[in-house]
């Protein structure tokens, strides 16, 4: 914090919990390893970990963990393999299915749909422990957790049980991810898009009672927090 308010990137009059403002908190802080906590002008990376992507598969954004995808699949366009489930695709995963290039989804795993927005872990480690996350990118509407690697995009919004394009994709589609330029895009014509959202129904809900189905019924999309109306 000491750093960033040298860079004159914090407010240092906003008054805390000490009852002192920001600055003089910071009075006497320091930096005893350099190597520890960079300077402004020699940081670990040039921009944050996390990018934000948008295009007509995630209107409302989506989220990647850019520091941990491998350069080569930075920009990467490929077949859709369409999933249901985590359960199925993790089947589908380490049963040899998906081929280097490919584009695995994995879909209704957002918070609605899910219900809860579940963690992506097990099709995510299994991409890493065969060695395809070099060459495989997956995306869904679910969430992943701090320690995922490779071309995993989550949080897509809106998610596919809310009516979101994520839901119309189709075996084979392809898939266009370019993270630099933070887009995420269904290679369809816009009106194939329209034409395929106005023909979609919602898949009947996982869990029917109880406060998991009061949950699913009333959050909103994980673009606004995922939080219950």
């Amino acid at each position: 914090m000491k750093t960033l308010a040298d860079a004159q990137l914090l407010r240092e009059n906003c008054l805390t919990a000490t009852g002192k403002t920001m600055g003089e908190n910071l009075t006497a802080a320091r930096v005893a390893d350099r190597e520890v906590i960079r300077a402004i002008d020699n940081p670990y990376h040039h921009e944050g970990g996390l990018a934000v992507l948008f295009g007509n598969l995630a209107p409302e954004g989506c989220v990647v963990k850019q520091s941990a995808v491998r350069e080569e699949m930075m920009v990467h366009a490929g077949p859709a393999r369409v999933f249901e489930s985590e359960e199925e695709a993790s089947q589908a995963i380490r049963g040899g299915a998906i081929q280097p290039g490919d584009v695995v989804v994995i879909r209704y795993e957002g918070p609605m749909g899910g219900p809860g927005m579940r963690e992506m872990l097990s099709p995510t480690a299994a991409i890493a422990g065969m060695q395809l996350d070099a060459h495989v990118a997956l995306l869904t509407d679910g969430r992943f957790s701090g320690g995922t690697r490779g071309a995993a995009i989550g949080h897509i919004s809106p998610e596919a049980m809310q009516g979101g394009p994520l839901g119309v994709v189709r075996e084979g589609d392809r898939i266009a991810i370019d993270i630099p330029a933070k887009r995420l895009n269904l290679i369809i014509e816009e009106r194939e898009l329209q034409d395929r959202m106005s023909q979609w129904q919602a898949p009947e809900p996982r869990i029917k009672d109880g406060y998991l189905a009061r949950y699913a019924r009333a959050v909103s999309s994980a673009s606004q927090g995922a939080v219950v109306r």
